[in-house]
């Protein structure tokens, strides 16, 4: 895979500024709903580094195609119409593996409960995104040492892993969101390509890299 290759095939200039546009809009959001995330210790630092914040979602929602992107959109407005906030369940259920008690008490009562099958769909699309975000860090350590932990074994209640956090977005999701989404997985799939390297390939260029091997060089220093 040629460093930067991560545009969207035949995708024109005016395409990927509108979809550029629009996970913009998703990201506002997303920073409008994180703002009202309450932890257990108050306010996180990270609440009150929009920048950071911007860099690292539009890394994976520039990967998105403009369907899933709308989608999701949808999502987050349905959910401020109806008082609900995306965020504060995401980071919710992250906390069933780090504070189970908590969770149970306090926690899950007031999240929807998800389907047996649902929960089945997740599963396999964090298999397959397991599978990239090992690859992904055998080919760049110096950046992967940086990011999350990989798996919820790992979890600790101050580091919360790569499956945990993708286990507790993917539950926000609606079915058409997550329908959408697992297309993008299963085309990703059936051309060889790996979602995290597409990702922190975006993100990396957003922090004012030129690409992944400039940045895994500037991270070994």
């Amino acid at each position: 895979m040629a460093e930067g290759a991560v545009t969207h095939p035949g995708e024109t200039y005016d395409q990927r500024a509108a979809r550029l546009d629009r996970a913009r809009e998703v990201v506002a959001l997303e920073w409008a709903q994180f703002q009202r995330v309450r932890g257990e210790d108050g306010r996180a630092a990270c609440q009150d580094d929009p920048a950071e914040f911007e860099v690292q979602r539009l890394g994976q929602f520039m990967t998105w195609p403009m369907p899933l992107l709308d989608s999701y959109l949808a999502d987050l407005e349905a959910a401020e119409a109806a008082g609900r906030n995306l965020l504060t369940e995401k980071y919710a259920r992250m906390m069933e593996p780090t504070d189970p008690e908590r969770y149970a008490r306090e926690l899950a009562p007031h999240l929807p409960v998800l389907p047996d099958a649902r929960i089945a769909a997740h599963e396999a699309l964090i298999t397959t995104q397991l599978g990239w975000a090992r690859d992904f860090h055998r080919r760049y350590p110096a950046l992967a040492a940086g990011m999350r932990v990989l798996t919820t074994a790992e979890d600790t209640r101050d580091a919360t892993s790569f499956e945990t956090y993708l286990r507790g977005e993917l539950a926000t999701y609606s079915d058409r969101t997550l329908a959408l989404y697992r297309a993008l997985v299963d085309s990703l799939v059936e051309t060889g390509q790996n979602l995290t390297w597409r990702t922190v390939a975006y993100t990396v260029i957003l922090a004012g890299y030129e690409g992944l091997d400039a940045a895994e060089a500037a991270h070994r220093r």
